[in-house]
């Protein structure tokens, strides 16, 4: 199953409503075969703009992501019935793409010593190439015998 975050911001409520309002989004989620790997709580802060939705004005909101793994067309219907929940003022749904990078086990090139490391190696090289701010003295090559500048 695909990897998606699910980005909420949910209407300003007390905790109670607002647990009751997270235990129904996970629900939906659960009755699609889905899996909540994380549930992110970004706080309540305000909108960036008031934002209408269902027919009431906001300009306060609960953030929360969740990070689930559920098939390609739960991700749609989920989507609908987020739609019609009047406790949700916008929801975004984001594929996350798989790093296959951080698969590979990399361990016998973290106990190299840092002199042998090809990222060490590579800084070295860039910092070889780039001019010693403390070192270097400019030339002021004016033609003139004196540096009119001075007094």
């Amino acid at each position: 199953m695909p990897s998606y975050e699910l980005a909420l911001m949910l209407r300003a409520m007390p905790k109670g409503e607002l647990k009751k309002t997270l235990t129904r989004i996970s629900h939906a989620i659960f009755n699609r075969g889905g899996i909540i790997r994380n549930i992110e709580n970004l706080g309540f802060r305000e909108m960036p703009y008031k934002t209408s939705s269902h027919g009431l004005v906001h300009r306060e909101a609960n953030y929360f992501v969740f990070k689930i793994d559920t098939a390609t067309q739960a991700v749609a219907d989920l989507k609908e019935e987020n739609s019609r929940d009047v406790d949700i003022i916008r929801q975004r749904v984001f594929k996350v793409q798989e790093d296959k990078q951080h698969l590979s086990c990399t361990l016998p090139e973290e106990l190299l010593p840092p002199a042998y490391r090809a990222e060490v190696q590579k800084m070295i090289e860039v910092g070889k190439t780039q001019v010693n701010r403390f070192t270097y003295k400019f030339k002021y090559n004016s033609g003139l015998d004196y540096y009119p500048f001075q007094k």
